[in-house]
């Protein structure tokens, strides 16, 4: 077993690794930056290192992180999600230098980072990909002619992307040879390469994923799949699991389909395999090569420990379940309560939070980095909290789902959870009927009410009497 752990992340995933590293006896060591000093990741590693006063240069250093790893005396390094959890060079860093990585192999992660040479492993194992650009794209007269062929609309993506950025829909040859400049330059800023490929547009899909775990010893196994449609411009905001729309056959394909895509590239450690799902036609779209930020609603119903599991892997031991040992029991959801304001866009609503107070009672779990008096900075993500609320009926975990939004306090900065009551509410989510197009077809919902609690109202009152009277 792995006996400390660098966590090359911030926020509230290191603060559930830390957790983890806890629970099996392991030291943890967190790195932060000057605007994070204060963060509570910080807080609660055994360790932690500033690695710079620049917000994001010093968690976006490989050779920095790891040999801070090999100077305090770590054996481990997880990368959490985002940052660098998908760099490949970051994995071969480790190996060179005796660090185990708590991921995939470097190979792995290139292989399935390159989305054409993902599409072309998944093809060769027999996994359905939507029809597409086998190669990157050689100029935009290339893919007006593979459109022309395929037919409108078509994606045009980032080879290297991910997290919904570098995507554009095209719903004709004039918008493609509109789009196409605008897709390089993004997949040249974010991901450093101007490759880009071609596919067919799924109209309003159902964005379907499948959580795998493969071992050193050659077990794969998959912990049933996740809706993940609700989503606004690729962005995720609520997460399901299991899928409230998927049969029984449509379930067991899917997970045949990810054990079938993980096996196909040697692939070890947890992941996720994307699926897109229109009319009964099921199509892989990516394979994500790392915890995922909604792996919370998969440990709720399976009772699997996810980043337990990385670092036993990690740690050359084999899996600690076999595949039918895995079920699941009721439904879970996550929302991703972000410092935006749903009213105005979804504008970033960075600051300090005044006051916080997290749900509780009941199949009620919350994942963050935040507390009353911290200030969430503008340089990175703005969710600050992931609600996770668990239900034995659909029924069940929407009730809960309003309870547990309605009970939480987060004053100082606006944030999405008054929005997603408002989806909870909606007779098509709570009949699931929903897709992708949700968010974009419902913008009535950005128009709820804000008028304060009563509680709130006093609150703002004894704070001024407090502020008057210099207390």
């Amino acid at each position: 077993m792995l006996k400390k752990i660098l966590i090359a992340n911030r926020g509230e995933i290191a603060v559930r690794i830390v957790r983890a590293c806890a629970e099996m006896g392991i030291r943890s060591a967190a790195v932060y930056t000057e605007p994070d000093r204060f963060s509570l990741h910080v807080k609660r590693a055994d360790e932690a290192y500033n690695v710079g006063a620049d917000p994001l240069e010093g968690y976006l250093n490989p050779r920095k992180l790891v040999a801070l790893a090999v100077e305090t005396g770590c054996d481990g390094l997880h990368p959490g999600y985002g940052f660098l959890s998908e760099n490949a060079e970051l994995a071969e860093i480790c190996a060179q230098r005796g660090i185990t990585f708590i991921g995939p192999s470097a190979e792995v992660i290139r292989r399935m980072g390159d989305k054409t040479e993902a599409r072309r492993a998944m093809t060769a194992a027999g996994v359905p990909v939507t029809p597409g650009t086998e190669e990157n794209l050689k100029d935009v007269e290339d893919a007006v002619t593979v459109a022309a062929g395929i037919g409108y609309p078509v994606m045009l993506k980032a080879t290297s992307g991910g997290g919904g950025r570098g995507i554009r829909r095209c719903d004709s040859e004039a918008d493609l040879r509109r789009q196409y400049d605008r897709v390089v330059s993004e997949a040249t800023k974010a991901f450093g390469r101007a490759d880009v490929f071609l596919e067919k547009c799924i109209v309003n899909p159902r964005h379907i994923e499948a959580q795998i775990l493969a071992d050193s010893h050659g077990n794969v196994i998959h912990l049933f799949e996740r809706d993940c449609s609700i989503q606004r411009r690729n962005q995720k905001l609520i997460e399901i699991a299991p899928s409230p729309q998927l049969t029984p056959e449509q379930r067991a394909y899917i997970g045949e389909m990810s054990v079938r895509a993980a096996e196909a590239v040697g692939y070890e450690n947890a992941g996720t395999v994307e699926f897109l799902l229109a009319d009964n036609q099921i199509y892989f779209m990516e394979m994500n090569t790392r915890v995922q930020v909604e792996h919370t609603i998969t440990e709720q119903i399976t009772g699997v420990d996810i980043v337990r599991e990385q670092i036993r892997i990690a740690s050359g031991l084999p899996l600690g379940y076999r595949q039918q040992d895995i079920s699941y029991r009721g439904y879970a959801m996550q929302f991703r309560v972000n410092a935006e304001d749903p009213k105005n866009d979804f504008l970033p609503s960075f600051g300090k939070i005044s006051r916080y107070y997290a749900p509780g009672g009941p199949g009620v779990r919350v994942d963050t980095a935040i507390y009353t008096g911290y200030t969430i900075p503008p340089y990175f993500d703005s969710m600050c909290l992931k609600l996770i609320v668990w239900g034995l009926t659909w029924e069940d975990v929407l009730d809960r789902g309003v309870r547990a939004l309605n009970d939480m306090r987060l004053q100082g900065v606006k944030t999405t959870a008054s929005y997603y009551q408002q989806i909870l509410k909606h007779p098509d989510f709570r009949s699931a009927q929903f897709d992708t197009s949700f968010v974009e077809n419902h913008p009535e919902l950005t128009q709820y009410s804000d008028k304060s609690r009563p509680e709130d109202i006093a609150l703002a009152v004894a704070a001024a009497i407090a502020a008057h009277a210099g207390l």
